[in-house]
Formats: C-alpha cells, structure tokens, sequence
C-alpha cells in the first residue's frame, strides 16, 4: 500500500493508509476529534459564541520561554508548515528527531523562511519590510504568511520548539504543522537546517556555509543574507562543495555568486537590481541606503537543490567568497555581514552543531 509520502501531481490519485495530522492552537496535540476544544476568553472576540468557535489561533510567548511546538510520538512525515506573527530572528526554531538530544535544525524562524530582514515589532506584527516569495519549498504571501513544504520523515519521535529569545518582549505566533502518521521506508533521511552569521567576516577570509557533515547524505538548499558593507559589485564570490575527502580544492566550484542563485552580471537591469522568485531560485530583496538610518544595501537569496541535489557520501564543507572589486580590475575580498541557512539530508540525525550565537550575534544592526 502506498505510504502517502512523496506525493506529486502523477500520484494523487493513489489511496494510503496514512493518517493526516495537524498541530495547531486550536489542537496542540495533533490528537483525533481534538481541534477547537479551547474554552473561550471571557473577554475575548468569541465571548458569545463559546467553545467551538475561535477561542484559540494563536500563543504568546513569553521573554526566555520555550514553546513546544510539537511533540509527535510515532512514525511519519512533516509534509507542510504555516505560521505567521512576530517573524524575525528574536524566535528561534528547533527541530530534534527519534531519540536525539541535539537538534536537527537550529535557526532563526525568519531566516528559515528565506526572510532574513524580516523586522518586526511584538506590538505591530506587520511593521517591517515585505518580500514576496513564490517558490517550490518555500513561500511567503502577503501579509508574512510563512509556508514551507520541506517534507520532513521520522522514525520515532519529532519534537518542536520556538525559544523566544528577546529579552524583554512577549512575541506571537500563529501556527499549523500538518503531517502524515506512516510507515517510513529505510532508505528516508533526515532533513536539517543550520543557520551561521559573521558580522563582519574577517578581511580575506572565506565564508562557511556549513561544516562538519558527516555520513551520507544530500545537500538540498541556501538561504542568504547579505549586507554590504563596501561600495561597488560585491558578488564574484564563488560558492564551493568540498565532500567526500576533499583537501585544499572543492569536487564542485561555482562561478559567482548572482551565478549561483541564478542570475547573471550584477542583476544589474537598466542600472539597478532587478529581484525575481522563481520556483528553485531567487534573489527576492534589495533594501536601498535610504540617505538617513538604512545605510547599506542589503540582500536576500534562496537555491533549493530539488532537482540537482549535492549527494555526497561521507562528509560535506561548503563555502563561498565575498569578492568585490578594486581599481585597475583588482578583486577586493568584502568584510560584509553575511548569514546563511544550510538545508541538507543525512542519514543519521546530527550528532552536534555549532554554539547557537548569542541575541547580539543574530541581531540585524
């Protein structure tokens, strides 16, 4: 029987025994017949109406407080996840697999929808600037409604959380984690995501993506926020994987930076950068000097390897080069703030991250 896994438009017709699932306020749980069972708020917006209205669509999170998400005992598969509120780096997301103490993925809940520069405010949840985006594994829609839809397989046990770091605000969220409860074949590997900043990166030094992945796996997708922090075209960085045992030199070498999330000379269209977000790729921000307090140019990436995975079988580094340029055609190593998101498959959950940086580290300055 087919297990309700991997579905694409050429199989949607097919049955499965799975079971859908859904966490959200309202049934935090996941449990069957367990939705909108909160009691209303006697001074809330359904005080007439009761119980079985919407009582309950969001939480607040206390300063320091950790939310569990979700915690799933059993075997399936995250296939979908929505939330919405106070986006931005201030929630840190967390996922830990089966039986595993360190978590899988690690980083801000903005960044690991691709909006690295989401600003937000707990008291206005729209304030801050807007970006589209319209791709396969990610999506945000007006007014930063947050979607992904990076299937996610566990064998045991997924276990969710949202630590609100700032140190002096309640933030909110509003959430849906939809998932299968099935059977997970052998082969399934675990998804991570890894999120790391330098501000500034050292002058003549390399930025490092991701390091230290160990086992089998496959290299899925980058997020990227970039600040600069010289004048001129800074992106003829190249983007490097070394696996398998590679030394001083990578197997696979892009070409540049605007190259690797598929664009081509500068984005540079009529003298200005032009965005776009297409279904596997996209440079989808640019916030401009705005002549008073913006006062660097700032940008926002996405490349998701679903088509053209980075399979690797027993160990993955990936780096890429900030480069600009100087007089007499000269590259000049940036010392830019740069922050990315590494997403990959492995065989095994992640045996131990890096430190998570601290408010300060994170903090878009």
């Amino acid at each position: 029987m087919f297990n309700g896994l991997e579905t694409h438009p050429n199989n949607l017709w097919k049955l499965s025994d799975a079971r859908s699932r859904s966490i959200s306020p309202e049934n935090p749980t996941g449990e069957v017949a367990g939705g909108a069972k909160a009691e209303a708020d006697p001074k809330g917006p359904a005080r007439e109406l009761g119980l079985g209205w919407k009582c309950r669509p969001c939480i607040w999170v206390k300063p320091g407080e950790t939310l569990v998400l979700a915690d799933i005992q059993d075997q399936g598969a995250i296939q979908s996840m929505w939330c919405a509120g106070t986006i931005g780096r201030d929630f840190v997301l967390r996922i830990y697999w089966d039986d595993n103490e360190q978590p899988s993925v690690e980083c801000p809940l903005s960044d690991f929808f691709a909006t690295p520069f989401a600003f937000m405010d707990p008291a206005v949840p729209t304030k801050g600037p807007f970006a589209q985006i319209s791709s396969m594994m990610v999506a945000v829609n007006p007014n930063r409604g947050m979607n992904c839809f990076w299937e996610m397989p566990f064998r045991k046990r997924c276990y969710m959380t949202l630590e609100n770091i700032h140190p002096s605000r309640d933030q909110v969220i509003y959430y849906q984690i939809n998932y299968a409860l099935t059977d997970v074949p052998d082969d399934a590997a675990y998804f991570h995501a890894q999120f790391r900043r330098q501000n500034p990166l050292p002058y003549g030094e390399v930025y490092t993506i991701v390091d230290g992945i160990e086992g089998q796996g496959h290299y899925v997708g980058t997020v990227m926020g970039w600040g600069i922090n010289n004048n001129g075209w800074w992106g003829e960085g190249e983007i490097k994987f070394y696996m398998d045992g590679d030394d001083a030199f990578p197997t696979i070498c892009g070409t540049g930076t605007e190259d690797y999330f598929g664009g081509a000379f500068n984005w540079d269209v009529d003298g200005q950068y032009r965005t776009y977000t297409t279904p596997y790729m996209g440079m989808h921000q640019v916030l401009a000097p705005d002549g008073l307090y913006q006062s660097q140019h700032r940008h926002a990436m996405y490349r998701w390897h679903v088509v053209d995975p980075i399979r690797f079988r027993n160990d993955l580094k990936v780096t890429i080069q900030a480069l600009g340029w100087r007089d007499e055609g000269r590259f000049y190593p940036g010392t830019h703030d740069i922050s990315s998101v590494a997403f990959w498959y492995q065989a095994q959950p992640a045996k131990q991250f890096p430190p998570y940086p601290s408010r300060n580290e994170v903090e878009i300055v």
